[in-house]
């Protein structure tokens, strides 16, 4: 099989555990540009966090995608071109706040290029790391939040937030996409917004087959991606019910997984440019 695209989610995937990106990785990830691969970047980050590692890629020279918001957006790198856009009415984000008050959980989303919040927590904090932006404590959360927004928050411990997200899959069953992209994020989505769907709307506008398509990642959010590319692959620190439903489990993201399976499964196949 020749491969025409490889997805990537981010943290604990491609990216190391101090946020870089492997010497080994890098350079497989080019030398598959190079031979016609288009590269797509799938994290639950915002746009704004995943543009460094996009250029550090040289995304935009090759004309590959990123897929950011767990599916809420897509961009072409090259054009800026927005091929999808996703949001929550900014009512919908008011009731998961009550919700995450009834529950006893803290709340963000972003707003422009901020995270806005309540409250100053250790996993909003987290996240601002993750994605270089900065976190605007607010009196008001509703106040703040006006406008639709691409995605929203709860975070917590992940015990409890485990819990939540058990009985609020129940409760709002039909009204959102609700996922864990880390133990302590729970993160709600538009309803059937998730990169599983976005990435078959990516294919579709670029004339990909599933079939040629590689994706791979760790964790919950990337669950419908893997199981819908055509060689879904787990690393090899996921969890184990990701594994489970991967078709390949590559090395962990400490040890060049992505690297490996570039070369098993790309750089054996013929060049595609």
């Amino acid at each position: 099989m020749t491969y025409k695209m490889i997805v990537l989610d981010l943290d604990d995937t491609l990216l190391r555990d101090d946020q870089t990106i492997s010497p080994r990785t890098k350079q497989a990830l080019m030398d598959a540009q190079e031979r016609g691969v288009k590269v797509v970047l799938a994290s639950g980050r915002p746009t704004f966090g995943m543009q460094h590692i996009a250029e550090e890629l040289s995304l935009a020279e090759y004309g590959s995608y990123i897929l950011s918001f767990n599916g809420g957006k897509i961009i072409n790198c090259k054009t800026r071109e927005e091929i999808f856009s996703s949001t929550l009415p900014h009512e919908e984000v008011h009731g998961l706040y009550d919700l995450s008050r009834r529950e006893g959980v803290h709340i963000h989303t972003y707003v422009g290029d901020e995270i806005v919040t309540e409250d100053d927590n250790e996993f909003t904090s987290i996240e601002s790391e993750l994605t270089g932006l900065p976190i605007k404590v607010v009196d008001s959360f509703k106040e703040a939040v006006s406008e639709p927004v691409v995605k929203a928050l709860m975070v917590y411990e992940p015990e409890k937030l485990k819990l939540v997200e058990t009985m609020l899959q129940e409760e709002l069953n039909g009204r959102f996409s609700i996922m864990r992209s880390k133990p302590y994020f729970l993160e709600f989505t538009e309803l059937g917004v998730t990169k599983g769907t976005s990435l078959k709307q990516l294919i579709d506008a670029c004339g990909i087959k599933r079939e040629e398509v590689i994706a791979i990642g760790d964790s919950y959010n990337d669950q419908e991606m893997i199981e819908f590319a055509g060689l879904g692959v787990a690393m090899g620190n996921a969890n184990n019910d990701i594994k489970a439903i991967a078709d390949y489990v590559t090395d962990t993201n400490m040890n060049d997984g992505i690297a490996k399976v570039v070369e098993e499964f790309i750089f054996t196949a013929p060049v595609l440019v």
